[in-house]
């Protein structure tokens, strides 16, 4: 954790100094896309903490006895875990998974990498402070709070461990899922496919294509071509099982996008139009391919043989995703332009994320993240030598649950001392990025 006796101009040099490393070059291509971006970090010191992975993981690599080779419960295996790379309290929601179940868990895997599991669970718990901050509960509320997290946590990995077969162990359905979630799940159902194509789209001359505006940007042919090579190449990286019906795949329209969130300023994007699983107008598929980031950890995990497992970093995003969450969207792959890697995946209409807003009073706040303390343990699970992949070759539940298993009084503790001492930072350097910003410090803006 950074030195607490730094004084603010000391601090606000070296959030300076990561921000140039992590955003320089995309700052420099589109300056106005990082103003949109930082000031909607400004708005709060959980904005803040949502765009500023690349701040949370160099003060990891600084913590005293922290780091990918050592730490508290990290050891050769417990270092070497596919995580999530971003996990706060917002980075949870709904999908709809390849066997057609809305299901609610861990979404937005644009950062996952593998290192450290305490480094997903130090992000998580230092959110929970900053939004029980921001609804004004004590410090003590907030403790408990962390204790649930951890508690749920070690109890998930701890069952997983020990036999429960992952059937026992349901995810978060329509069945199984209560309060929030269920709520969540209940808006996701009540989307519809239509909607979302009514939102984006027009039908024009008996065919459906790109409605003007709304963030929509006409290519020029040459762009157009490059887009739709690119498409080609992300077809050969789909699973058999999403090919069955080729007209699918049938190109209708495709336009660039404007207008994404926090953590994608920057980065190219566009959206394709295609013919869906069947010819009626109310089944296309809208798609976007977008330039993946380099994320925040691998700055931090020098290991060759992770970094040398990935094609670029389209590839690790879509790897990643497919390791991390079980019967991941079928549309999801990945391919190249300009040179760069690019993240596919649909535009989904069932995509409902956790609404933090009327969610105050300590005790659903608890049972809330009781349940994504089980999410948690369940994603970092899945990830493991039963993934279908070679970079993790262990079971990561049973290196887990015994790296905490040989210091069980302390694993909360931990987490609630991170939690307070962290939320107390992130606070304190959202103020320090206010007055750069407003001051005209952030070079290039």
């Amino acid at each position: 954790m950074p030195v607490p006796h730094l004084s603010a101009e000391r601090r606000g040099e070296q959030i300076l100094d990561v921000f140039d490393t992590a955003f320089g070059e995309l700052l420099a291509a589109d300056p106005a896309a990082f103003r949109v971006k930082f000031r909607k970090m400004a708005a709060s010191a959980f904005a803040f903490y949502r765009g500023t992975a690349c701040l949370f993981y160099r003060d990891m690599e600084d913590e005293a006895g922290e780091g990918p080779a050592g730490g508290p419960y990290l050891d050769d295996r417990t270092s070497r875990v596919w995580i999530h790379g971003d996990l706060h309290a917002e980075n949870f929601g709904t999908y709809m998974d390849s066997q057609g179940r809305l299901i609610f868990n861990v979404n937005d895997f644009d950062e996952a990498y593998v290192g450290p599991f305490t480094w997903d669970l130090k992000r998580f718990v230092g959110s929970v402070a900053l939004i029980g901050y921001a609804k004004a509960l004590s410090d003590e509320q907030i403790t408990e709070l962390v204790r649930v997290y951890a508690g749920a946590y070690r109890e998930r990995i701890h069952a997983l461990a020990t036999g429960a077969k992952r059937d026992e162990v349901p995810p978060f359905t329509l069945d199984t899922a209560e309060g929030p979630l269920l709520d969540a799940l209940r808006v996701a159902r009540s989307l519809t496919r239509f909607g979302l194509l009514d939102s984006m789209t027009e039908i024009r001359d008996f065919e459906r294509r790109f409605a003007p505006g709304g963030g929509s940007v006409e290519l020029d042919a040459a762009t157009r071509y490059k887009v739709l090579a690119a498409f080609d190449g992300y077809l050969e990286t789909l699973p058999e099982s999403s090919l069955a019906r080729p007209d699918s795949y049938r190109v209708k329209d495709v336009v660039g996008r404007r207008g994404i969130g926090i953590g994608s300023a920057g980065l190219p994007s566009y959206n394709i139009l295609l013919e869906g699983n069947s010819d009626a107008l109310e089944n296309d598929v809208v798609i976007y391919i977008k330039q993946a980031q380099t994320p925040a950890v691998s700055r931090h995990v020098t290991d060759p043989a992770i970094r040398e497992y990935f094609q670029h970093e389209g590839h690790r995003t879509v790897i990643s995703q497919r390791a991390l969450q079980a019967h991941a969207d079928p549309w999801l792959g990945w391919t190249e332009l300009d040179g760069a890697g690019q993240l596919v995946a649909e535009v989904s209409p069932y995509a409902v994320d956790l609404d933090w807003g009327d969610i105050d009073e300590p005790e659903e706040i608890a049972q809330v993240v009781a349940d994504l303390g089980r999410a948690t343990a369940a994603m970092h699970a899945a990830a493991d030598d039963q993934s279908g992949e070679s970079l993790v070759p262990f079971s990561t539940e049973r290196a887990i649950d015994a790296a905490v298993a040989a210091d069980e009084d302390g694993f909360a503790p931990l987490l609630v001392d991170f939690a307070h001492t962290y939320g107390a930072r992130a606070r304190a350097d959202h103020q320090i990025f206010v007055d750069l910003f407003r001051n005209g410090r952030i070079p290039g803006l």
